[in-house]
């Protein structure tokens, strides 16, 4: 069997860059590499991992909380709509949610909210 020379990574063919040519097409990217300049991470978070630990013992859903049910901008607009002629959400709000919906879309107000969200996401 002949089996294939495993290659070190630094002889793979997309990191080989004419020195120039890379200095003026990535003429930032060259200043970081050159003063070696090191970026430390510290940690990482996740809003949903923050969220984890929240106790909704008497939380009252925001609009925010039923758009994050919508699968549809059509059905976000129509509980901001409803909220807004209910008086639930005054009409200042309703409007910039509209925007922001037309804009950005649904998911611009979170990751969308399945069934039983609250229980996985409770104060344990």
């Amino acid at each position: 069997m002949d089996k294939k020379k495993k290659r070190p990574i630094d002889e793979f063919p997309w990191q080989e860059y004419d020195k120039r040519e890379f200095e003026e097409k990535y003429p930032n990217l060259t200043k970081e590499l050159e003063e070696g300049s090191e970026v430390v991470i510290k940690g990482y978070t996740n809003r949903e991992e923050e969220e984890e630990f929240v106790d909704f013992s008497g939380y009252s859903p925001t609009v925010i909380d039923f758009i994050r049910r919508c699968e549809t901008d059509e059905e976000a607009l129509e509980i901001i709509n409803w909220m807004e002629d209910h008086g639930e959400i005054p009409h200042e709000l309703a409007k910039e949610l509209r925007i922001k919906l037309a804009k950005e879309g649904v998911r611009s107000f979170g990751s969308k909210k399945e069934w039983g969200w609250y229980e996985r996401h409770r104060k344990r």
